[in-house]
Order: C-alpha cells, then structure tokens, then sequence
C-alpha cells in the first residue's frame, strides 16, 4: 500500500486542557505520513503555545468549527483530510486503517466510531453507554475522514450550522453516491461533562441554530435528532446491565432535549 499524505485538521477554541493529549495521539499514530493542522479560533488560554510543539501548522481563524474546518482543509496538501476535534484522542491504528481502507478497498470515506473515556465522571459513563450503540449503527454516524477531493467537491462543511454540522457533511456524502466504510480502531472524547449544567448550557446553545439543519435535512435529520432512536432498542441489553447509569442516561437525554427544546424556541421567537 503506498502511503499518501494524511492532512489532520483539529479546530480549536480555548483547547488548552485537552490539545495536547489528542496532539500527542495524533503523533503517536502507526502511520507516518501525517500533517497536522490546527486551525485556533482566537483562544484566550495556551492553546496555541501548546499547539505549537506539535503541529506543522498553528492557523488563525475565527466564527465556528464548521468555518475552521474549512479553512484547514484548504490549506491541506495530503491526499486524504481528518478532522479530529480537541477534546479527543485517537487510538493509534486510526490513520493507518483508515487509509488502508480507501486505498485497497476503494472507500472514499471512513466512519471512526467515537466513544467516551468514563473516567472523567458520571455523565461521561452515561455518554459512553450512548455512544456504544452507535458502533455499527447507520443513522446516528459521521464521517470525518475522507479523500481531500470528496470533501471539496460536497462543499465542506456548512458553515452556517453549529450543531450537527457532522450529519449533514454525512447525509450530503450518502446523497452524492459516495462509498463509505468503517474501520475498528476508535477515537476517545476526554472533553465530556462533568455537570448537568454543562450539558444543558451547551444543548441550549445547540438548539437555538437547529432550524437549518432541519430545514436542510428533512426526513433523515428529524430522525438524526430524535430521542427515539433504532440504536438504542437493539442494544437494550446494555441498558439493562447498567441500571444506574441508564437512570442517569434517561435524566441526560431529558436535561439535552429540555434544553435544546428551549434553545431552538428562543431562536424562532428571535425570527
């Protein structure tokens, strides 16, 4: 297998606690060919000092991640383009599977399940458990890896959304007829919630620019966003093997819809 260049582009935003871990996973990836390009929306912390001891690129670029993603990628010079948020980190097989997969197998896009490390707290045992049932599920999954070409010629990603802006890259791929694969190798979410209100202050702040998203994405994105999800009744046994954590999904998934219900009420009042 030859080994083109992998561009990893991680927007960033007052990143300092996490940057480094997910850099130095990145680093530390089985395959060597890699440029890594961090795209910085002006943070107020050591996020770009730290950055800097590990990327080839350290960009300025302000608005949403969406918007930093884009700019990232036209810079990019590799073959294949990755984004890969702050707050994870990657197991180290991830690249070399991933290319593996488009270069032999003739994918033009790869899903890397994402899960949550349950160490960080309570909430993040209950993000895990979510997030599990999604390994192999067709509906609730985003690629985030994929030929540089494919990415430009779907558009990127649209700025205008702030959440779920990965679903709709995903369901503009699936629509335009490109193949797309999965490998086993993970990434992890070190940045999860360690409080209630953690979780509703940013679903508030999600909800209130879901309005494009559904708009956009009709049928699939209601789906997307539903509490009722196929995921979770194929995987009830997990639910059942873990009744305090399901106690605690159940108060989760009520916190985030109660907030995003607020958010995305406030913002069709607001037009």
């Amino acid at each position: 297998m030859d080994k083109p260049l992998v561009s990893v582009v991680i927007p960033t935003y007052n990143s300092e606690k996490t940057i480094g871990a997910c850099l130095r996973s990145v680093k530390e990836q089985t395959y060597p060919n890699i440029e890594i390009i961090v795209v910085d929306n002006y943070s107020k912390d050591r996020t770009r000092e730290v950055s800097e001891n590990y990327a080839d690129w350290v960009l300025l670029k302000g608005r949403e991640r969406s918007a930093q993603v884009n700019f990232g990628v036209r810079h990019a010079r590799g073959k294949y383009v990755y984004e890969v948020g702050s707050d994870f980190i990657l197991e180290p097989t991830v690249v070399e599977e991933a290319v593996r997969k488009c270069e032999v197998e003739g994918f033009d896009a790869i899903c890397i399940h994402n899960t949550s490390d349950p160490s960080v707290s309570f909430w993040a045992k209950v993000r895990k458990l979510e997030r599990d049932c999604y390994a192999d599920d067709e509906l609730n999954v985003a690629a985030r890896f994929c030929r540089k070409e494919v990415f430009e010629i779907i558009g990127g990603f649209d700025e205008e959304l702030v959440a779920a802006e990965d679903y709709d890259f995903h369901n503009r791929l699936l629509k335009a007829g490109f193949k797309i694969g999965r490998i086993k190798a993970k990434e992890i979410h070190i940045g999860e919630p360690k409080t209630l209100w953690e979780i509703a202050r940013k679903h508030y702040y999600y909800g209130k620019t879901l309005p494009r998203f559904l708009e956009k994405n009709r049928g699939r994105g209601m789906m997307q966003l539903s509490p009722l999800r196929p995921a979770f009744i194929r995987n009830w046994k997990k639910f059942a093997k873990n009744p305090i954590v399901t106690a605690g999904f159940l108060t989760y998934q009520f916190v985030k819809y109660l907030s995003a219900g607020l958010g995305f009420l406030s913002r069709m009042i607001d037009e």
